[in-house]
């Protein structure tokens, strides 16, 4: 009988529905018998304001489980609700809001606009626009362009470009250069860069107004001629206008801070700011020094080049005793001013003496550069079309339109077919449009002014409808064969300049393990001769030039070895003959090697492996 009623009990059991867990921001609050209709009537309940607009709920079906966040940090979007295939945002409540009698909160509260994170989406089937809405549907877009991030919003016509394109045009977007900041002149950062006549674009979308981003512009509007040059705007060269970058085109400034804190050591020695005199150990002359004051600090609008001392500062010695010459115990100071890179230069903007968070007294310096553009410059359009410099022609020898316009820069037309950005051209068409109309373009995606409007507006002011335009030779005056697509077009110059990129090296430090130049631009570095370049030499049977590049331009040495057991020798100075260590030889030859190869043996050794160097003369 027992066992007849534990069956029928399993039996009831598997029929019973799976009862849900419930979590509040991440944590097990208990089980619901059914997740899906307690999910449907918390949702009830924040429509109508009963329950925060911020709560989120998310019910997943096949884990049985239901998701309630109020926490902070989720990005949350709002989306107009859909009830039974109807949009709950009707015509009487949109001619209220129109009026100014609905705001966006009153939407809010009243379950018309819903915000959802990213796990509720999840429950939710989202149309792009009003007419697509079926029975399925239980939300639509407020506008269509919002599917998009804050960065690809900005853009315009997103939609008609490729979406690596749309990618690489939202990471140079954060390296172009504008007006960061409009306090710029009373900040000291690190390194920040302000263009000098930053514009609006002429066409922007509806995010690029909303963030006012109009008041902190990154680049200016160019007149653009799609051809190409006479080959200095290959792959993705562009040519640009001489004169145009003398009449402030392009033009920035870069601000650097440099800083010094006169430290406090143990014993309670300090670094003292001061002008250095010639006593100081590392002195490095007076016309290092000449453009500071009589307190060490160097002056306002005063012009350096590279490695002028900006604040000069002595430290204590090393050791607090040392013996001179005569034997008498002295104590030197150090030198340890601060001064300009090798290879920098620029005008002190601003300077300002301070204490440090330690209590010592802490001196900023800013200093200032112009950074006109020129070959090699890196600027991009909006579209992820980014190119370099290749050639900076006079205006004269520009070509130019019946009416006497040149362009700023010319684009090779093959950036434009393999790479998919017809948002360039586009772009190109309604910069033209709102140039002849005077007013702003609508760029936004999906709902932004069309090609067939700037058509219209073209035509009508007696352009081509498709933005082409005959152009002359400026060298030959020649009329050229086919028309030219033209017309401005927002360029962003960015951060990556050739003045604060170029590097040459001919004699310079060396690293004091391995003997090699050191690595990298700041520390004055050797340029790398990597196992490529290495491979192109070996290619041609290049061996001399292998042989300077690797040897006796790096890390070459004369090391002497032992003829008889094949072990690195020495010169007995006290003696003065070589030895080898090992086997008391005095048969020793020099031979010159690479000093890694000398260090490597040495590793060798250290693991108890004896590598022996084995001579014979030259065949």
């Amino acid at each position: 009988m027992a066992t007849a009623k534990t069956k029928s009990q399993k039996k009831r059991a598997d029929e019973a529905p799976e009862k849900a867990a419930i979590y509040v921001n991440g944590n097990l609050m208990g089980f619901h018998p059914d997740g899906a209709s307690l999910a449907a009537r918390l949702r009830e309940k924040r429509r109508m304001n009963e329950l925060n607009y911020e709560v989120n709920v998310f019910h997943n079906e096949r884990t049985k489980e239901v998701f309630i966040n109020s926490d902070g940090g989720r990005v949350r979007n709002p989306y107009v609700v859909v009830e039974a295939g109807k949009s709950r945002l009707t015509p009487e409540i949109m001619s209220k809001v129109e009026s100014g009698a609905l705001s966006w909160e009153h939407l809010v509260k009243m379950g018309v606009i819903e915000y959802l994170d990213a796990e509720e989406e999840e429950n939710a089937l989202i149309a792009l626009k009003e007419e697509d809405i079926t029975e399925a549907h239980t939300h639509f877009e407020v506008l269509p362009s919002t599917i998009f991030g804050v960065t690809s919003s900005v853009l315009p016509y997103p939609e008609h470009n490729s979406a690596p394109r749309i990618t690489m045009a939202c990471s140079m977007a954060k390296q172009s250069l504008g007006l960061y900041a409009v306090n710029f002149n009373h900040r000291f950062d690190t390194r920040s860069y302000i263009m000098y006549y930053p514009q609006r674009p002429i066409v922007s979308t509806d995010l690029y107004k909303s963030l006012r981003l109009d008041k902190k512009a990154a680049g200016q509007n160019f007149v653009v001629a799609i051809t190409t040059y006479k080959g200095y705007n290959m792959g993705d060269g562009t040519v640009v206008n001489r004169n145009a970058i003398d009449r402030g085109l392009g033009r920035a400034m870069m601000l650097k801070t440099y800083s010094t804190e006169e430290r406090l050591y143990p014993g309670g020695q300090k670094d003292k700011i001061e002008v250095p005199t010639p006593d100081v150990v590392g002195y490095r002359g007076e016309e290092a020094y000449k453009h500071l004051d009589d307190d060490g600090i160097v002056y306002p609008e005063s012009q350096l080049s590279g490695k002028e001392v900006l604040v000069g500062k002595t430290s204590p010695p090393r050791f607090l005793e040392e013996i001179s010459v005569f034997g008498v115990v002295e104590e030197k100071k150090r030198e340890s001013s601060l001064s300009l890179k090798s290879g920098e230069k620029g005008c002190v903007d601003s300077v300002v003496v301070t204490e440090a968070p330690s209590g010592n007294r802490l001196v900023k310096i800013k200093v200032r550069s112009p950074k006109v553009p020129e070959v090699g410059d890196k600027f991009a359009s909006r579209h992820g079309q980014k190119g370099v410099i290749g050639l900076l022609l006079k205006q004269e020898d520009m070509p130019f339109t019946k009416d006497g316009i040149t362009p700023d820069l010319i684009l090779n037309p093959h950036a434009i077919p393999s790479r998919m950005t017809a948002g360039h051209l586009l772009e190109t068409l309604g910069g033209k449009a709102g140039a002849l109309e005077g007013k702003l373009m609508d760029g936004t995606a999906f709902s932004g002014n069309t090609e067939e409007d700037y058509a219209t507006v073209l035509k009508a002011k007696g352009f081509d409808e498709y933005g082409e335009e005959w152009l002359y030779d400026g060298i030959t005056g020649q009329k050229m064969q086919v028309k030219l697509f033209m017309g401005p077009v927002y360029y962003q110059r960015l951060h990556h300049l050739v003045s604060n990129k170029m590097h040459v090296r001919s004699r310079g430090p060396v690293q004091l393990l391995t003997l090699q130049p050191t690595e990298g631009r700041a520390r004055e570095g050797g340029l790398r001769f990597g196992e490529m370049e290495r491979d192109c030499l070996i290619g041609y049977g290049a061996s001399m030039l292998i042989r300077e590049r690797l040897l006796e331009e790096s890390d070459k040495t004369i090391q002497l070895v032992c003829n008889k057991c094949g072990m690195f020798a020495y010169h007995d100075y006290v003696k003065n003959k070589d030895m080898c260590p090992l086997c008391d030889s005095e048969d020793v030859s020099s031979i010159e090697m690479s000093y890694a190869f000398k260090l490597l043996l040495g590793e060798i050794r250290s693991m108890f492996i004896f590598p022996r160097i084995i001579l014979k003369d030259k065949a």
